[in-house]
């Protein structure tokens, strides 16, 4: 079992960037694929970006083209980092460790961190 702890959270102006990160501790970190989820205030957890043990990478539809996702299996670590951040991005950002991922379809594992909170404000 795989388990993670998120930082890099905290609070950006509209238009900002942040960096999080993940880290994984209690197997081999290179052979999980790991993802970045985010849960606003009364909506639903979403997928924000997975990257494979191949480093292939996935994007929810909202984050494509600002958001990249990457690893360093030499420092058991997924980041993630954020540009162009809005307020409706504000949430708390979760690592997932050990995702399934067949064919395109993700599937988290029970393998969450306690998240990281992001605000967006001014």
């Amino acid at each position: 079992q795989v388990q993670v702890v998120e930082s890099g959270g905290g609070l950006v102006q509209p238009g900002g960037s942040l960096r999080l990160a993940c880290v994984a501790s209690g197997t081999i970190f290179s052979v999980y694929h790991m993802g970045w989820y985010r849960q606003a205030p009364g909506k639903e957890r979403e997928m924000v970006a997975v990257i494979t043990t191949g480093s292939s990478t996935y994007y929810g539809s909202a984050v494509k083209g600002r958001f990249t996702i990457s690893r360093d299996n030499a420092k058991n670590t997924v980041f993630l980092q954020m540009n162009d951040l809005t307020p409706d991005e504000t949430a708390v950002y979760y690592c997932n460790g050990n995702l399934r991922v067949v064919n395109g379809n993700i599937t988290p594992s029970d393998n969450w961190g306690q998240g990281t909170q992001v605000t967006v404000s001014s």
